[in-house]
């Protein structure tokens, strides 16, 4: 036969404080189980207030409008840093002498019998590979702005399918 304990679902009972899971004594226990009980749980309380805390959150749905000035500002960034790149290239490769030696070969090649000289510099001067870097640069504004809005629109449109991405932020 069982005790009343039993048939109300006495006994013992496992419950979660924080993260860590322990045992509660039940009603039925002696009083030195119950003390050793509560001071379980004190111990657990205090090891949970003194531990990283943990929140699992989801990530339903992001503003395109945001996403399209973070991406607009990324992407002038990114446009800038590629014109510096080109400048200092060019003056790295031309302090090297490439285009000296580039142009030696192609008039050795072309030979100058010809009359008509060929110059490299009119082709790959400073100033129009830097013009065309910038033309490069301004139009990858535009077209990374607006694949980033694109790609917030596609996320929704993912998210509502399959509810999001989880994240769990602690903080230690």
């Amino acid at each position: 036969m069982s005790t009343p304990d039993q048939a109300y679902g006495g006994g013992a009972r496992q419950y979660a404080t924080g993260g860590q899971t322990t045992t509660a004594p039940s009603a039925g226990y002696a009083q030195a189980g119950q003390q050793a009980g509560v001071q379980q749980a004190e111990t657990t309380a205090r090891a949970v207030r003194g531990g990283p805390r943990k929140v699992r959150l989801t990530l339903s749905r992001v503003d395109p409008w945001s996403v399209a000035k973070i991406g607009f500002l990324l992407s002038v960034a990114i446009g800038i840093a590629f014109v510096i790149m080109i400048g200092v290239l060019w003056t790295i490769l031309d302090g090297m002498g490439v285009f000296a030696d580039i142009d030696r070969t192609v008039r050795t090649v072309l030979g100058e019998n010809g009359g008509s000289t060929f110059d490299l510099m009119q082709y790959v001067g400073f100033g129009r590979v830097l013009s065309l870097a910038t033309v490069i640069g301004v139009i990858d504004v535009f077209l990374l702005t607006a694949l980033t809005t694109l790609g917030a629109f596609l996320y929704n449109i993912c998210s509502a399918l399959v509810g999001g991405v989880q994240l769990t932020l602690t903080d230690d």
